[in-house]
């Protein structure tokens, strides 16, 4: 008897039971080697009864195996996918992939997304033109949504001059910032933090160098140790701070005159007095003066700018570097003579701080007026001000006040 070879070799018969998509189950039988396309061919002909009416049927169909819920490779045989006998199969045929959109879609689609987006500057002309023109003064806009900061040297400016005037009508006064005066001979660039400093000598950095890192890192032992790190060979590392002495020399004035000052006051002369205490301001001002960042003064005068220049450009924008540098490059407005004008004492805003009564009382007070002058040249110390229990009072009514105007 002629046996076929491909039947001698063949392995395991397997009898599988098949279930097809329209609810039709029986059994196919297949050999172990049998591949999964194989067995898919003849799982379509069972359901077309014998004919396959497209080719490509085959790749349109997928065998899964029940029990595991694996989807079967084409590829491979019943032994290699783990097929064992009696196993459930199912016939399923395949989700067809979702259609390339038309050209037509695809210009709905952009002319979808054209018609969400903003409009442009011409298209708001255009859709406009009908409207009645309104003459809305820009300039008033932007005066009224004013920025505390910018209006806050205005307001010190001219709360300054109502503080000198009550306070010359005082007896004590000009005893009071006789000493005062005495107080602020000692420049506080020159008081440096003694353990920051020898915690840095102590490290092996040289007192000089020390002294100029914990300046320019205001007191910072991290920072002060990474700038002297970072300026180890730079040859100008010695080179004084800029305005470095100028200070000392202003405060050393000071104390020579203040006696003669304190004697003046006790003379009988009311105006002589008057105009001591005037002079008294004026030093305390001067010693007041602004004291630029002098890590952003260097920055800056390294990009070219001369130091005068940067001083302005710090005083201007209050030691905040970034700005500073915006102001060199524009129009450098506004000027360094505008920072000395007050606001209008006839404005409702400053009628309404004089109104308060809390301001009323701190202006009676001396240390209100030393705060408004320190506030004044360094605005970077309104924190200091604003947390003390004399002068945070009146500068949260300041606050206060001016929000409300600036809302209403």
């Amino acid at each position: 008897m002629f046996v076929q070879e491909e039947k001698i070799f063949a392995g395991k018969v397997l009898r599988l039971h098949i279930c097809a998509p329209d609810g039709a189950e029986w059994l196919e039988e297949a050999t172990e080697d049998t591949s999964v396309e194989q067995l898919k061919e003849r799982c379509l002909q069972q359901c077309t009864h014998g004919n396959l009416e497209d080719p490509k049927s085959v790749t349109h169909h997928k065998l899964i195996h029940a029990a595991s819920e694996r989807v079967l490779s084409d590829a491979k045989t019943m032994l290699e996918e783990n097929i064992h006998d009696h196993d459930v199969l199912l016939l399923v045929k395949k989700r067809a992939p979702s259609p390339l959109p038309k050209m037509a879609d695809v210009s709905a689609e952009e002319k979808k997304k054209q018609d969400q987006k903003a409009p442009d500057r011409d298209a708001i002309v255009r859709a406009t033109a009908s409207l009645p023109a309104c003459n809305m003064d820009r300039a008033v806009v932007q005066t009224s949504m004013r920025d505390f900061q910018t209006e806050l040297r205005k307001i010190l400016l001219s709360l300054i001059e109502v503080a000198q005037k009550l306070l010359a009508l005082s007896p004590g006064a000009v005893e009071l910032f006789a000493k005062a005066n005495a107080m602020l001979d000692e420049d506080e660039d020159e008081r440096v933090d003694e353990t920051a400093l020898r915690q840095l000598t102590e490290m092996g950095f040289p007192e000089s160098r020390a002294l100029k890192a914990l300046r320019l890192s205001h007191m910072s032992v991290p920072q002060a140790m990474e700038w002297l790190i970072e300026h180890a060979d730079d040859p100008a590392i010695d080179t004084p701070l800029p305005g470095q002495a100028s200070p000392g020399v202003a405060g050393a004035e000071a104390p020579a005159e203040a006696p003669a000052e304190a004697a003046a006051g006790s003379s009988e002369d009311d105006e002589e007095a008057r105009d001591e205490l005037t002079e008294i301001f004026k030093k305390i001002r001067r010693k007041r003066g602004f004291r630029a960042d002098a890590r952003a003064v260097i920055s800056l005068m390294e990009m070219g700018f001369d130091e005068k220049e940067v001083m302005d450009a710090l005083r201007v924008n209050n030691n905040q570097q970034s700005a500073a540098c915006e102001w060199l490059l524009g129009d450098r407005k506004p000027s360094p003579e505008e920072l000395d004008k007050g606001i209008d004492p006839d404005s409702p805003l400053f009628q309404a701080i004089l109104d308060n009564p809390v301001v009323q009382l701190g202006l009676t007070n001396p240390k209100t007026l030393l705060a408004f002058e320190d506030m004044l040249e360094n605005p970077l110390n309104s924190t200091q001000w604003m947390n003390d229990p004399e002068t945070g009072p009146v500068m949260l009514q300041i606050s206060r006040i001016f929000q409300t105007m600036n809302r209403t």
